[in-house]
């Protein structure tokens, strides 16, 4: 045996109390916001009387998954000041996050890492993996270099894993409603293959399952099937073999409602075509959505229930949860997707994310004269100073200072 081996990835603790002290105070000291906890406590709102009123959503923002994997980053540039840290792509949706860790010295390499960057980590080096987890023929190569890893996988996503590797174990295909192309998905389809056998199928909407239940059903052109769903199915995937028995999953952040639908045309389909007996020998379902998704999914539903004049969505634009939020609003008045509060140019100017264009967009004459009442929400990778700085900017373009919240 060749004692050239690399030493196998090394299990540390980072959540001791002398790191975990240190960390907390750093980032809080990059995150918070006074106003924010002020606002919580006066029943999310703040008015300036006969000019603006903000409404904050109850749940928004940072969830206890992204707390987790920043406190992590944080703590492992704490604990190993004079060793090389990497990041595997983002370490949660945020821009202001993501460049604030790169600025600690937290090298940014891509999340699909390749071959060459690969080979350029060490045994000594510290790799993390961010929140949505990674693939898992990422894992093995860097598993393979025997560098250390500082693993901050939200536990829903592991929660979602579990469930697919269970899928592939009885034969089952895993529909996994999400994005093809994101992280997390990409992750969880990879759990699907983790043991060489299972097969996966993303479908992003309503469409897309419509799709598929029709095929199971009733046949078609496999050509034009795979095509339709090109870089969305696992290799060597098979329509005519590979939905004869199929359970749900989803990415983590996508809108619960339509991942119950997505669950429920399937489970239609799949009786139709086998039979109420034999239904449970072809479908399974497990709820995987997030809880920090749907609680700031039902915040905001709320928050709509009362008068607005229009709804400003905080976070990165390729933040799929804070995605979510805006197409809510998007259904029911004027919304606007931005990342921070320089996109509020003034009164007469917003720049501003279109998710159907996929990409920044300008609107003009968009903040209302008179009297106004603005909502705000945020997703759950977007940090309070930057809530704080949307609601500050708002007031200012309004004309007036920020009112104490005594006065509201």
């Amino acid at each position: 045996m060749s004692t050239d081996a690399p030493p196998a990835p090394q299990k540390i603790n980072l959540r001791r109390p002398d790191i975990m002290e240190a960390v907390q105070a750093q980032v809080l000291s990059h995150y918070r916001s006074e106003l924010v906890e002020r606002m919580r406590k006066n029943g999310n709102v703040i008015s300036a009387a006969g000019v603006l009123t903000v409404k904050l959503a109850k749940e928004f923002g940072f969830c206890y998954g992204v707390e987790r994997a920043i406190d992590l980053a944080y703590a492992a540039h704490k604990a190993f000041p004079e060793r090389r840290i990497f990041l595997l792509g983002e370490i949660i949706h945020n821009p202001e996050v993501n460049d604030q860790i790169r600025r600690m010295g937290i090298v940014t390499i891509a999340s699909r890492p390749s071959d060459d960057q690969i080979e350029e980590i060490k045994p000594e080096d510290i790799v993390i993996i961010p929140a949505f987890g990674t693939e898992v023929a990422t894992r093995k190569k860097l598993e393979a270099r025997g560098c250390t890893f500082v693993d901050t996988t939200c536990g829903d996503v592991m929660g979602v894993w579990k469930r697919v590797r269970q899928y592939s174990k009885e034969s089952v295909t895993s529909i996994i409603h999400g994005k093809a192309w994101h992280e997390e998905t990409l992750a969880t389809s990879s759990q699907a293959r983790a043991n060489g056998s299972g097969h996966y199928l993303v479908v992003f909407n309503l469409a897309e399952t419509d799709y598929v239940c029709d095929y199971i059903l009733r046949g078609g052109d496999k050509q034009a099937f795979l095509e339709r769903f090109q870089g969305a199915y696992s290799a060597g995937f098979d329509p005519d073999l590979h939905l004869k028995a199929v359970g749900v999953a989803n990415q983590t952040t996508m809108l619960r409602g339509e991942t119950e639908e997505v669950q429920r045309r399937l489970r239609a389909a799949m009786e139709k075509k086998h039979g109420k007996e034999a239904l449970s020998h072809h479908f399974r379902f497990f709820d995987t959505i997030c809880g920090a998704t749907q609680d700031r999914q039902d915040a905001l539903e709320k928050l709509l229930k009362t008068p607005l004049d229009l709804l400003i969505v905080i976070g990165g634009y390729n933040s799929s949860n804070t995605s979510h939020l805006a197409e809510m609003g998007e259904s029911l008045l004027p919304t606007y997707f931005i990342k921070n509060a320089g996109k509020m140019a003034s009164p007469a100017l917003i720049q501003h994310w279109d998710q159907h264009r996929r990409e920044e967009v300008s609107t003009e004459n968009w903040l209302p004269s008179g009297e106004v009442t603005v909502g705000v929400t945020a997703g759950a990778s977007c940090p309070n100073n930057l809530i704080e700085e949307v609601i500050e900017r708002l007031f200012e373009l309004k004309g007036v200072s920020l009112p104490q919240l005594g006065e509201v």
